[in-house]
């Protein structure tokens, strides 16, 4: 007959070190057995029969017979099971325990205990298995991995954490690739814990078809701060040495402060995209931020100085540094009703290529909004601002230099109309809302300012009607008079899905000679642009935004995204298309893309995905990448490949495969 020791946990078993997992874990708190012996003299409990150990923390160690000297100092079992975690235990015909060192002799350990139906899905066979709870690590002595009951590989010598460790120094599982450019790379990580919120990751690159590659990730977490840094070098076989190095900083400064510090930086234009750390950024950014934040403004000041990876002249490409821009915005409490003022300033300085321009712009605004009769609602603005320019050797619009000092006053206004109708219907609720917006400026000739300004130009879209500035940045001015009007419709039911259908224009009372021809704005009425959407709330989601001539309806831009599915399995597509005009009345090249993706959940853990990147324009794949995948609760596989079309410099497109493989233990991925 099974008994409990009760009494022994309260009075005596809560004295011992039991701490085969976790050294800081108290002693057994109960000691289940057939029979339990105590000898009053010499503090030793031996148990025979079916034992189980269970300690505070609810770990346990079952057996057929045992041994625990006073304090715990030594134990001794046959036909143990030590379990370390959720499926994760060692088995062994006999344990022994000195100190922190627990020695299980010819061991069986697994983290995949009844994983499957047909058993384990894998197994570690060992001679020895060393356990030690100051370190918490184990060690294998011989070890055979045996994988659905077959085995699979050995080593002479492997040791890995336990479960309990939640950060411990070591290799951590290679992983290797391959490359029609590079070879084949085999990558090495190794892992550095310096603390719980400080660790390091050092992986050496072995390829082929180049010379070696080090690589580093170092992070750091602070109670109000976190560092983060990443990169690689390398000295190729024609003697170059090739790098990059990536930086980001965040330090909280209080309660209403915050700054940033981030650093993007390459030995050239080629050496992310050859060595695959690219991810289609077209520039590198680099710069400091300092935030601070009130319940009503708001002040950020940031520099950043550019690297440009861009070849093509059909981009706008980075013209030069900004040192500095700052920001600050500060909104009232409602004066009266709903009005509230508004005050803004900007400064920015953009230097580079031997010249340099200095901006400062001021800018006072009172808002009313209000709602009256038959619920038409009525917002009213005033605006004065007022832009401070000093130039050196700069080149201005029409083509000339110039240094010196320029000055511009803009004061403004808007008068804005909107009727929201709702329409209550069984469970759906539909909504019409019609919308004009009259906004009366100062109108100035804009050929005397800078060319390079920080607007990267104008485009008429859906999301810049209705809005202060319909052109990006701040240089590219509004003139004169103009009216924003549209209307939008939208449904929403009560089982969660959603349509929403937008179309609106812009009209200019004056001349815009000086925008683009592919923006949309023209003399007098604009092109029409408007969005549709469309959510079933469970598997289907399509948007599409759209830009068509005033002419003739035809499409001039047009960009879309929907996906089919969810979970695992799902169909994403995403459309770009823009007609470009070298003038009114000669097209040149479309932008014209496609992107897609496709995943297929074939099993519980077996999954398959592919995405591609098609240039419709060219009729080239300017990207696909693929891949299976197979994720079960002890272990990981994935195959996958990569094809960048890309041509630059030494880069002439790539394709690269990558196989990864490990083990899982308890979550924890090896």
């Amino acid at each position: 007959m099974k008994k409990v020791c009760a009494f022994l946990s309260a009075l005596l078993c809560t004295t011992y070190a039991y701490g085969i997992v976790a050294p800081d874990i108290d002693g057994p708190k109960t000691i289940t057995a057939d029979k339990i012996e105590y000898d009053t003299k010499s503090g030793e409990i031996k148990t025979s029969g079916n034992t189980e150990i269970v300690n505070q923390a609810g770990q346990r160690l079952t057996l057929s017979k045992s041994s625990v000297s006073k304090n715990a100092s030594e134990l001794s079992g046959d036909d143990v099971q030590l379990w370390l975690g959720n499926h994760v235990y060692i088995e062994s015909e006999n344990v022994t325990r000195q100190g922190d060192l627990t020695i299980a002799r010819n061991a069986m350990f697994t983290a995949c205990e009844d994983c499957d139906d047909y058993g384990d899905a894998w197994q570690i066979h060992a001679t020895t298995i060393k356990h030690n709870m100051d370190t918490r690590m184990i060690k294998f002595f011989n070890p055979v991995l045996w994988v659905i009951n077959l085995p699979v590989l050995w080593v002479p010598y492997f040791e890995m954490p336990d479960p309990s460790a939640k950060h411990k120094s070591g290799f951590l599982t290679p992983d290797m690739g391959s490359t029609n450019k590079m070879g084949t790379q085999i990558n090495i990580p190794f892992y550095i814990a310096f603390s719980d919120t400080h660790d390091l990751t050092l992986t050496g690159s072995i390829l082929t078809q180049e010379n070696p590659m080090i690589q580093a990730e170092h992070r750091l977490n602070l109670p109000h701060s976190e560092f983060r840094t990443r990169g690689a070098y390398t000295k190729n076989k024609e003697g170059e040495m090739r790098w990059y190095v990536f930086n980001n900083d965040i330090m909280e400064l209080g309660e209403y402060a915050r700054a940033s510090v981030y650093l993007e930086r390459a030995s050239d234009k080629t050496f992310l995209q050859k060595y695959g750390f690219y991810d289609d950024q077209p520039y590198l950014d680099s710069g400091a931020k300092v935030e601070l934040f009130g319940q009503s403004g708001y002040v950020v000041a940031d520099t950043h100085i550019f690297q440009e990876l861009r070849y093509s002249d059909r981009y706008t490409t980075v013209s030069g540094n900004i040192l500095p821009n700052i920001r600050a915005i500060y909104q009232t409490a409602p004066l009266f009703s709903e009005t509230f003022l508004k005050f803004d300033g900007d400064v920015l300085g953009i230097s580079g290529n031997n010249n340099s321009y200095q901006r400062l712009i001021g800018d006072v605004q009172i808002v009313s909004p209000w709602t009256i009769w038959g619920g038409n609602r009525i917002t009213a603005s005033l605006s004065t601002r007022y832009d401070l320019y000093n130039f050196t050797n700069t080149k201005m619009i029409d083509g000339s230099e110039f240094s010196g000092v320029k000055n511009r006053f803009l004061p403004s206004g808007y008068l804005e109309w909107s009727l929201p109708l709702f329409r209550p219907s069984g469970n759906w609720t539909q909504i019409v809302e019609p919308r004009a917006r009259l906004t009366v400026m100062r109108h100035i000739q804009d050929d005397e300012y800078a060319a390079n300004n920080d607007s990267a130009g104008a485009l008429l879209l859906d999301s810049t009607l209705f809005s202060d500035n319909r052109f990006s940045g701040m240089d590219l001015w509004e003139n004169g008079r103009y009216a924003d009007y549209g209307v939008r419709w939208a449904a929403f039911n009560t089982s969660g899905k959603t349509a929403e259908v937008f179309i609106g224009q812009t009209y200019d009372f004056n001349n815009e000679d000086a925008t683009d021809l592919n923006s949309g704005f023209h003399d007098g009425v604009s092109d029409y642009v408007g969005r549709i959407k469309f959510n079933n709330g469970r598997w289907f989601n399509v948007a599409s935004r759209f830009r068509l001539a005033h002419q003739d309806l035809a499409v001039r831009h047009i960009e879309t995204t929907g996906q089919i599915g969810n979970g695992g399995t799902y169909v994403n597509i995403g459309h770009i298309f823009s007609q470009q005009f070298i003038d009114a009345f000669t097209p040149d090249e479309s932008i014209n893309e496609i992107t897609a993706g496709v995943g297929i959940k074939l099993t519980d853990r077996w999954s398959v995905g592919f995405n591609a990147v098609h240039n419709l324009t060219y009729g080239v794949f300017q990207r696909h990448t693929g891949g299976i995948f197979y994720n079960h609760p002890c272990w990981y596989m994935s195959l996958q490949y990569r094809r960048d079309n890309a041509i630059k410099e030494d880069y002439v497109g790539n394709t690269t495969f990558q196989f990864r493989i490990g083990i899982s233990v308890d979550g924890h991925q090896y």
